[in-house]
């Protein structure tokens, strides 16, 4: 089999495919929670703690030129190295989140695969001495 062709195999198979789509809509989710966070959970956690703004929280740790503002945005531009544990916050609290999320999902998920009805069994095959029996029967009938 070509290289080409087992290629081929591999991307057409479902799981890659599966795979795909949930990238593709784990992108435009992880949007979603990353405007939840910063837009809706971190103004109100910065409300709760004394109007905290948690993107801004830094500690500068090497010299800062003269002329540069002291916000974060423009210390970086700068070329200061700075430990920006504010965002460091924010993306921890995004990841909590989303994990609650697709945890919750999981097992929303697992709890309707387990509340469908399995499916009817077949029947048990019908012992030989009966269905000899019904031949037999069938057999007399005609006669």
């Amino acid at each position: 089999m070509s290289f080409i062709s087992e290629f081929r195999e591999f991307a057409v198979k479902g799981n890659v495919v599966d795979l795909a789509v949930g990238v593709i809509i784990g992108g435009a989710f992880g949007k979603i929670v990353d405007s939840l966070v910063a837009d809706v959970i971190m103004p109100i956690v910065g409300l709760i703690f004394g109007k905290l703004d948690f993107s801004n929280l830094y500690i500068v740790l090497g010299h800062v030129p003269a002329g540069v503002a002291n916000t974060l945005a423009d210390l970086k531009k700068a070329g200061v190295p700075v430990l920006a544990y504010g965002s460091f916050i924010t993306v921890a609290v995004n990841f909590v989140i989303l994990a609650f999320v697709i945890f919750v999902m999981v097992k929303q998920i697992n709890r309707l695969r387990n509340s469908a009805p399995p499916a009817p069994a077949a029947p048990p095959p019908t012992p030989e001495d009966v269905v000899l029996l019904r031949e037999i029967r069938d057999s007399l009938k005609r006669s």
